[in-house]
Formats: structure tokens, sequence, C-alpha cells
């Protein structure tokens, strides 16, 4: 039974990094360019990057738990609440 209930967490897990990781970089590609150093932060080239390879990982799920898929995760959240909001708030478009 503690195999089943652990492979179900696990699962839960692994999807929500995956869109979480996807989001980010959908939102990162739909952002215009001019906007990222208009903020104070890296080029959207970087956060390309950053953010696909976050996405890239999260469709593994041996890397859900290991140092590369967190490290993606946390490249993802970084993107979501600090660059992203920033950029809202320049540009009035949400979504």
């Amino acid at each position: 039974m503690f195999s089943t209930v652990q492979d179900l967490v696990f699962l839960a897990l692994w999807v929500v990094t995956l869109a979480v990781k996807a989001f980010a970089f959908v939102d990162c590609i739909r952002r215009p360019k001019d906007a990222f150093p208009a903020v104070g932060r890296q080029s959207k080239a970087l956060w390309l990057i950053l953010t696909g390879l976050a996405a890239g990982t999260g469709f593994f799920p041996g890397f859900t738990l290991n140092i590369i898929g967190l490290a993606g995760v946390v490249a993802a959240l970084v993107y979501l609440f600090d660059v992203r909001t920033k950029i809202i708030d320049i540009t009035s478009r949400r979504w």
C-alpha cells in the first residue's frame, strides 16, 4: 500500500512541476523582447534558455526530485514570480 501511495504522490508532484515549468516557458515566449531589459532583468534569450531547459527536464519523471529537476523548478518560479510580474506591470498585458 505504501508503495502505491508513494507512486501517486510522486506522479502528482511530477505533473505539477511539469505544468509550472511548461507554463513559465510558454509565457516567456509570449512576452516582448524589449520588456526584459526594461525591468532590469537578463535578456529574453537567457530566460528562454533557462525556462526551456527547465521544461525539457520536466518531461522526464526521473528528474523530478534530483538536483537538475529542482533547479528547473527554481528557475521557473523565479521567472514567474519575479520577472513575469515586473513585465506585466510595465506592459499591462496579463496573458
